[in-house]
C-alpha cells in the first residue's frame, strides 16, 4: 500500500474546508438554541439562519425569500420536481422533459410521476454527452409543466446551455429546473441572468458539511409542502433547522464562488493532460467533450479491465478515484450516463473518473500517469476478453 495519497473524488464529495469548519464549530455547542425558541439563544440562531440565507441569495443572484434549505441535493431535485408537479397537475399540465442522462435523483422521480399518470419525455444527448436547445423547444408542449436539465453532469462533466435552455422555457411558458450539485462553485451561476427557475445544489460538493442542501425557488412559483409538522422554511419544510450545515453552506458557497476563473485557469491544464497522458494507452476514449467540460473532471474508459478492478488497485498505490456516480456505486450495471452516449456494455464497465480541486498539483497529475498504464497492462494481462480482441485486431473503440 502506497503512503501518497491522491484524493481525485471530489464529485462524489469533499472535504469540510478549515474556513468553513471554524465558522460553524460554535453552533454544536456554544450556539445551540432551537431557532424557534423565543428566547435570546433561539433568536440568535434565527438571525444567524437569516443572514445566512442572504449570503446564499447573494451568490446564486436570487432574493433571500426564494432561497429553501434542505438535506441535500437529492432531496432538492426531489421537491423541485414533485413539488412543481403536484400544483401545475391541478391545471392540466402533466408533462415533463428530462435528459436520458440525469442523476437518478431525477430519473428515478420522474419515474415515480410516471405511474402516477404523469408523460416524460427523456431526451438523448450527443455522444458527446450534451442536450441541443432546439431539442428542448421541439419537446415542449401545451401541457408541459417543467423541464428539467442537469446543468453539469456528474460522471462526464459536461456542461449544458443552460442560458440557452432557460430562455427557451420562458420564452414558452414552462418552469425550468436545474440540477447544479457539480456546477457551483466550478462554473458561474446567476439564476435571474440565465433564466434558471428552480436551482438544486448540495453543500458537501464545495467543502460545506454533508446534510444540507439549497433548493432556489423563483418567487411567484407554488411548490406543495415536502414535510407538513412546523412553520421552518415558510412552512414548506417542516423541522427544526440544521443550524451548523446552514452557516456552513453559506460560507463554503462564498469561498467557492470567490474566484471561479481562476479555478478553471489552474485546473484545466492539469485536466488536459491527464486526458491526452491517458488517451496514448491503446484503445481507450474520453467520455464527454473535451472542451464543454467541467475543469476538473475526467472520465475515460480503457477497454479490456473492469473499473472496479481498476479502483481497488489505484487505491493500493493511494489514489482515490471513481468510476461514475457516488450513488450508484454499489451496481454491478454499467453507467446510464455511458450507455446514453451509445457505447457499448464492455466499454462502459471499464470507465474511470478523476474529480479533482484546487489542491491537486501537477506532481499529482504525473503520478497519477505513471500508475495507470501500469495497472492497465496487469489488468489487461488477465483479460480474456482483451486476449480475444488482441488476436482479432478488433476495436472497440
Amino acid at each position: 500500500m502506497s503512503e501518497r495519497r491522491i484524493y481525485a473524488d471530489h464529485a462524489a464529495t469533499t472535504a469540510v474546508s478549515d474556513e468553513v469548519l471554524q465558522e460553524i464549530l460554535p453552533y454544536f455547542q456554544e450556539h445551540f438554541g432551537n431557532p424557534s425558541s423565543i428566547y435570546g439563544r433561539g433568536r440568535e440562531n434565527e438571525r444567524a439562519i437569516i443572514d445566512a440565507r442572504k449570503r446564499v441569495a447573494n451568490v446564486l443572484g436570487a432574493q433571500p425569500n426564494e432561497i429553501f434549505f434542505t438535506a441535500g441535493g437529492s432531496e432538492s431535485d426531489n421537491w423541485a420536481i414533485k413539488g412543481v408537479a403536484d400544483k401545475l397537475s391541478e391545471k392540466g399540465k402533466k408533462h415533463i422533459i428530462t435528459s436520458a442522462f440525469e442523476h437518478h435523483a431525477v430519473l428515478h422521480t420522474c419515474e415515480f410521476l410516471e405511474k402516477h399518470g404523469f408523460e416524460i419525455t427523456y431526451l438523448p444527448v450527443s455522444p458527446e454527452g450534451l442536450i441541443d436547445p432546439q431539442q428542448v423547444e421541439d419537446a415542449i408542449r401545451e401541457d408541459t409543466a417543467l423541464v428539467t436539465i442537469m446543468y453539469a453532469n456528474n460522471e462526464i462533466g459536461t456542461i449544458q446551455p443552460i442560458p440557452e435552455i432557460g430562455a427557451i422555457c420562458k420564452k414558452n411558458g414552462v418552469l425550468f429546473h436545474t440540477d447544479a450539485v457539480q456546477a457551483i462553485g466550478n462554473v458561474p451561476v446567476n439564476v435571474k441572468a440565465q433564466n434558471i427557475d428552480l436551482l438544486s445544489l448540495s453543500g458537501h460538493k464545495f467543502h460545506a458539511p454533508k446534510g444540507i442542501g439549497v433548493l432556489y425557488v423563483r418567487r411567484g412559483i407554488q411548490l406543495s409542502n415536502l414535510i407538513h409538522g412546523g412553520g421552518q422554511e415558510s412552512g414548506k419544510r417542516a423541522g427544526t433547522e440544521n443550524v451548523p450545515g446552514i452557516i456552513g453552506i453559506a460560507k463554503a458557497l462564498e469561498l467557492a464562488t470567490a474566484d471561479i476563473p481562476g479555478k478553471i485557469a489552474k485546473l484545466t491544464p492539469l485536466r488536459d493532460k491527464l486526458i491526452d497522458g491517458i488517451l496514448k494507452i491503446d484503445q481507450t476514449r474520453l467520455n464527454g467533450d473535451r472542451n464543454r467540460r467541467l475543469a476538473g473532471n475526467v472520465n475515460v474508459s480503457i477497454v479490456g479491465i473492469e473499473g472496479e478492478s481498476l479502483l481497488l488497485l489505484l487505491d493500493q498505490y493511494g489514489i482515490q478515484a471513481s468510476s461514475g456516480s457516488a450513488c450508484t456505486s454499489g451496481s454491478l450495471d454499467p453507467s446510464h450516463v455511458l450507455l446514453s452516449l451509445g457505447l457499448a456494455h464492455e466499454v462502459a464497465h471499464g470507465s474511470l473518473r478523476l474529480s479533482f480541486g484546487e489542491e491537486f498539483t501537477e506532481e499529482d497529475a504525473d503520478y497519477i500517469l505513471e500508475v495507470i498504464p501500469q495497472i492497465v497492462d496487469r489488468l489487461r494481462s488477465m483479460s480474456p476478453m482483451w486476449e480475444s480482441l488482441t488476436q482479432s485486431g478488433k476495436r472497440l473503440v
